[in-house]
């Protein structure tokens, strides 16, 4: 059974309750949790192409951890990284880099 998520709750429950409900129920909960349709790690390869792509760096290191209990491996994220510098733009690139070289460091 897949963990479930709070961060929603956990973060925001007391701010923004609706928003942390459909964070941790429906994006989470629902939508993450369609396995037949998307793999895990696709959903990962996913998401973290469209953070780097829209300079969304904040949450980039939470789904990097995911994508990397999710089996995509260092040098699938270098390869990403490196793809998408030429789509997105260099400096894109390079932060991203520098956050996924902390996640992957072990």
């Amino acid at each position: 059974m897949p963990e479930k998520q709070t961060a929603g709750r956990d973060l925001l429950g007391e701010f923004a309750p609706k928003f942390a409900e459909l964070n941790d129920d429906v994006l989470f909960g629902e939508v993450w949790s369609r396995e037949n349709e998307l793999s895990p790690r696709d959903r990962s390869m996913i998401t973290i192409s469209a953070l780097i792509s829209g300079g969304n760096f904040e949450q980039l290191s939470a789904h990097l951890q995911r994508a990397k209990k999710n089996g995509v491996t260092q040098e699938e994220i270098a390869e990403m990284i490196t793809h998408l510098a030429f789509y997105t733009g260099w400096p894109k690139a390079w932060s991203a880099f520098n956050i996924a070289k902390e996640i992957y460091k072990d």
